[in-house]
């Protein structure tokens, strides 16, 4: 029974740490945003986010019972610790960018929240059934702005292009799977992404092609989050987020 544990808290702080990281990425545009409908739209995505992060980071400290709540994991582990996909901390640069980063992540959890809606894992499954309700509205929102942008005006179809172009590397890793991916699924707990990607691959293509934009060429894809190897990115991230909680330890509000 504890390695069980072991397998479901490794995978599930994987999916934790990717919900944090697009939803918090998705937060810094509250307030900068081109239109304030936008600007709501991602203020109520990235809420989406982090409700499923809290959910499974509350599951996980319920499986290590040992004292830790949902905070201790966003805010008291180092960047090493960390499992997120590079692609979910990559930078806003624009608004193009972060609709390329969330369409690619979007169709990809779409299908993964599908697949895990019935995992052997009852908590995980009744995540997954509430969280893909969510994602099938993040999809359509993000796939929408990335057709009306690349089927826009030249200005706006090359900005898309641009994005799609440099977020590309950083696609592959959603497929390959670490130890906590391989375990699950040994396990009955996690789909197999090898399964998964057909499907992404296919959506993707759909999305693009309506968009008039051109699928990126084959090219080497970065990979490493899922280990604990991260962009510099994250640890400014970290260093604004856990900043109070470092400060102050064990402060209460």
């Amino acid at each position: 029974m504890q390695q069980q544990h072991a397998i479901t808290l490794n995978y599930i702080l994987q999916l934790a740490d990717n919900a944090l990281l697009m939803g918090h990425r998705l937060s810094e545009w509250c307030g900068h945003a081109p239109e304030m409908e936008i600007d709501m739209a991602f203020a109520n995505i990235s809420l989406d986010h982090l409700g499923q992060a809290r959910s499974l980071y509350q599951y996980a400290a319920q499986l290590e019972d040992d004292g830790k709540t949902e905070d201790d994991y966003p805010y008291l582990r180092d960047a090493s610790a960390f499992r997120n996909i590079l692609l979910a901390e990559q930078p806003n640069e624009d608004f193009a960018h972060t609709i390329a980063r969330h369409a690619y992540f979007d169709v990809f959890e779409y299908y993964l929240w599908q697949e895990l809606s019935h995992s052997n894992d009852a908590n995980l499954a009744a995540i997954a059934q509430k969280s893909h309700k969510e994602t099938t509205y993040h999809l359509r929102y993000s796939s929408e702005w990335v057709i009306r942008l690349g089927d826009g005006t030249a200005k706006s179809h090359q900005r898309m292009q641009a994005a799609i172009d440099d977020l590309w590397q950083f696609t592959g890793e959603l497929f390959m799977p670490a130890p906590p991916e391989i375990a699950a699924f040994q396990s009955g707990i996690a789909p197999d992404l090898s399964l998964i990607k057909p499907l992404w691959e296919a959506h993707i293509e759909n999305i693009l092609s309506e968009a008039t934009l051109r699928k990126p060429a084959p090219q080497w894809m970065q990979q490493g989050g899922k280990i604990g190897k991260h962009t510099e990115y994250l640890g400014y991230i970290l260093a604004e987020m856990q900043y109070l909680q470092r400060a102050y330890p064990n402060a209460k509000w």
